[in-house]
């Protein structure tokens, strides 16, 4: 995770660097999207595999939500002074201060005292390859963490499809200033501030499973808000889109992610989740591709009905998957699903019970 950090951290520096030295080119802004697209991968990988290391399970659940509203907030003060900044100061200041923030969560890193412990290595080693693919073994045919990824996947992709044409959409369509911007989508960011205070209550109270459905199916359709969006009041609609779609965001990423730290074998949990994250982060890159090109292609407010409106529909996923007829995930793999354990496995406690 400190390595990520240092490369982004450089990466971004070197921006406004060559801007500076008049040597900015499109093939600099597409290896540095590349290089800290590929460490937030990893660094989101190694994070998530890092907190059950650091809490025991039933603290997990908190110490994710933490995360998430830690995560959300930030973006809340980022976002929002994003606009501001680059209305300002400009765009190269924005990107040195993003820059600063990496170097600053290396700074946080390096203060954490708690080390993962080393496993020891199996007698006569494992190929890559094969552990690899007892991972994605493991994701293509467990009956809760395949849909729930096929979910993550779809999501992002069309998220990211309308992100992509949101700042178009409201500064050319709609007519508003950069610090507009700035606030309308920040409301996204404080939607899942509240989100990740709610989720481990609602999780309480409902069961992880219908928390996850049941918001999923109320903020899925807010997408549908955005498009409708007009000048003066009725820009409200895209602020209040924009907020319950990050509720529903928030509290998705804390249910999913505890449930996959407490679900998966310690062995492949790393494997799993970067997995996982490698498909979400090629669906982010790949929505936000589409989104560019339908936008010039029959623009920019049709491009946010064709992206929003299968978004409002995406929690169909969820509902039709064995998570929709249970009112609590398992706590662990079936070892008939894990087909058969690997050498250095922990046992495996039985599944709950789907309760009424």
């Amino acid at each position: 995770m400190i390595v990520c950090n240092l490369v982004s951290a450089a990466m971004y520096a070197s921006v406004p660097i060559a801007g500076w030295l008049d040597q900015l080119t499109l093939t600099h802004l597409f290896i540095v999207a590349l290089v800290c697209g590929t460490s937030a991968v990893f660094f989101n990988t190694a994070c998530h595999a890092y907190v059950p290391a650091i809490l025991a399970q039933p603290d997990l659940a908190d110490g994710n939500a933490k995360l998430q509203v830690s995560e959300a907030g930030t973006r809340v003060l980022g976002r929002s002074a994003a606009g501001f900044t680059a209305q300002a100061l400009g765009a190269t200041v924005g990107l040195l201060l993003d820059a600063l923030t990496f170097l600053v969560s290396t700074v946080c890193l390096l203060c954490i005292r708690t080390r993962e412990e080393k496993r020891a290595r199996q007698a006569g080693g494992r190929s890559l390859v094969r552990e690899i693919a007892e991972g994605l073994r493991l994701l293509k045919r467990d009956p809760y963490l395949r849909p729930i990824v096929i979910y993550g996947a779809a999501l992002n992709l069309l998220l990211m499809g309308y992100q992509a044409v949101q700042v178009i959409f409201l500064v050319r369509t709609i007519g508003v200033s950069a610090g507009v911007v700035g606030l309308l989508v920040m409301c996204a960011s404080l939607g899942g501030v509240l989100g990740a205070l709610l989720a481990t209550r609602l999780c309480r109270r409902w069961g992880n499973a219908r928390a996850l459905v049941l918001t999923q199916a109320v903020a899925c359709p807010f997408a549908l808000f955005l498009p409708l969006t007009t000048p003066g009041l009725g820009l409200l609609l895209f602020a209040s889109g924009a907020f319950v779609l990050g509720v529903g965001v928030s509290v998705g990423n804390v249910v999913v992610g505890t449930f996959r730290q407490s679900y998966c074998p310690p062995h492949l949990l790393g494997r799993v989740s970067s997995a996982s994250m490698a498909t979400n982060q090629g669906t982010i890159a790949i929505g936000s591709a589409f989104g560019g090109i339908l936008g010039s292609a029959i623009g920019i407010r049709p491009t946010m009905w064709v992206l929003t409106v299968p978004l409002a529909l995406t929690w169909l996923l969820l509902a039709l998957s064995p998570a929709g007829k249970a009112r609590e995930l398992p706590l662990a793999v079936s070892p008939e699903r894990h087909n058969g354990p690997s050498a250095g496995a922990v046992p495996l406690p039985k599944t709950v019970e789907e309760q009424p």
